[in-house]
């Protein structure tokens, strides 16, 4: 299933609060923030175009990385992603703020 992800599922999503639930069940509300195409990491063969997405959490969270699922539009529930913590660099420290890569 993570094979048929593309941005343009993510693309009604942008501003919009979703669930993420996290790898003990639980669930993180988060905006969908930016995402951003990745033309030269694309590897000569493939199909997908790279590209990764930003979120944020609405409230405050001690999770970091792990094995999340999330509902996109077209696909349903999309299960494995692999969603990282980032630093929150001079942005609300409250809040966790994370990266999905999709190669």
């Amino acid at each position: 299933m993570l094979q048929a992800v593309q941005s343009h599922h993510f693309q009604p999503l942008l501003g919009q609060t979703v669930a993420l639930r996290l790898p003990d069940g639980s669930e993180l509300p988060v905006q969908i923030e930016h995402l951003e195409d990745s033309p030269r990491a694309r590897m000569r063969n493939s199909e997908r175009m790279p590209f990764s997405v930003e979120l944020n959490s609405l409230v405050p969270t001690d999770f970091v990385d792990g094995l999340c699922m999330l509902q996109l539009p077209e696909l349903g529930e999309v299960e494995n992603i692999f969603v990282s913590r980032v630093p929150s660099m001079g942005r609300d420290p409250q809040r966790g703020y994370f990266y999905i890569a999709f190669n």
